[in-house]
């Protein structure tokens, strides 16, 4: 296992690092053995990536995905505002340190030159949310500047610090709350990033992204307007730092489903988003989601709304018509 995940991280092996994973998992995942073995795709060495068979992700609301060598470290939870929330057991937090902590470099670099900011609930208020713990932990790799959920006030004071200092600054925020602090006042974000990760979560109805970014971006005074895709049942994140196209690290790859036939998989096209994410090897690696979205050449994907019919949860919920 532990050449195993010294693999994942290394780009020339991550072929290799899908067959071993998928492997691995059918052997040590009772339950993906038998979503497995009922359609039929039992393991073999020699299965095509596209024919890999994807778990759904709905199966974290009733069921216990993890390898049943392993016993429980963490419990993540979603934060989904109806019916039942997906439960992810995280075996190994060394692994999901890694991966956020890798997931980010990917995207903006190391991240000990930011200071971090939540516009979020805070580790106290939401233990069991997998993006608060990784807010806070990359808060841990650098300056830990906290949480600011309700308090404007204390938040621009923060502000107004840091940027004396003309240190980099990054504002992660839940959707909703980054629109609540600048709807009376303007702020004015010099030397900024300020990354949105989705969910209106009941609490206003859901804007269009890019009207999202463009209220965003005028009323905290910056351009660097990103988003971050994530979600309980996996351990690694994506960016967005153009266009709104997410990057993913290499050990994280998005497939498309067909819309009218699950088991149809292709690497590039519109369709329902499939990822593979090698750092969840004590869960399940191979998650098909229930958003819609298109990927493009290069392993860039794009996301566009929920499938319909789906359980709304807090990841980028978009309304675009994509017809």
């Amino acid at each position: 296992m532990h050449r195993y995940l010294a693999s994942i991280f290394n780009e020339s092996e991550i072929e290799t690092s899908i067959q071993e994973a998928f492997k691995f998992n059918y052997n040590s995942c009772d339950l993906y053995k038998e979503y497995c073995d009922s359609i039929n795709k039992n393991y073999s060495d020699n299965t095509r990536i596209e024919d890999i068979p994807f778990l759904p992700i709905s199966f974290f609301k009733n069921h216990k995905i993890q390898s049943n060598q392993k016993s429980k470290s963490k419990l993540f939870l979603s934060s989904g505002t109806t019916g039942k929330k997906s439960k992810h057991y995280v075996t190994d937090l060394n692994i999901y340190n890694h991966s956020l902590l890798n997931s980010f470099k990917y995207a903006f670099g190391d991240p000990k030159k930011f200071h971090f900011i939540g516009i979020t609930p805070s580790p106290e208020e939401r233990k069991n949310s997998s993006l608060i713990y990784m807010i806070d932990k990359l808060q841990s790799y650098s300056k830990n500047e906290g949480f600011f959920s309700s308090k404007f006030e204390e938040f621009k004071i923060k502000i107004k610090k840091i940027q004396k200092s003309k240190s980099e600054i990054i504002v992660f925020g839940l959707s909703h709350m980054l629109l609540e602090f600048i709807e009376n006042k303007k702020i004015k974000l010099n030397n900024c990033i300020v990354i949105e990760t989705g969910g209106m979560k009941g609490n206003r109805e859901e804007i269009e992204k890019k009207k999202l970014h463009e209220i965003l971006s005028y009323g905290y005074g910056t351009d660097k307007i990103f988003s971050e895709y994530g979600m309980t049942e996996l351990l690694s994140q994506s960016y967005t730092v153009k266009d709104d196209i997410f990057r993913p690290p290499p050990w994280k790859k998005v497939l498309i489903r067909d819309f009218n036939d699950p088991f149809k998989i292709k690497k590039i096209g519109r369709g329902v988003i499939n990822i593979i994410d090698l750092a969840n090897i004590n869960s399940c690696c191979f998650i098909s989601t229930e958003d819609i979205g298109e990927v493009f050449k290069d392993g860039s994907f794009k996301i566009y709304g929920r499938a319909n019919e789906s359980d709304i949860r807090g990841c980028n919920n978009m309304l675009l018509d994509i017809n």
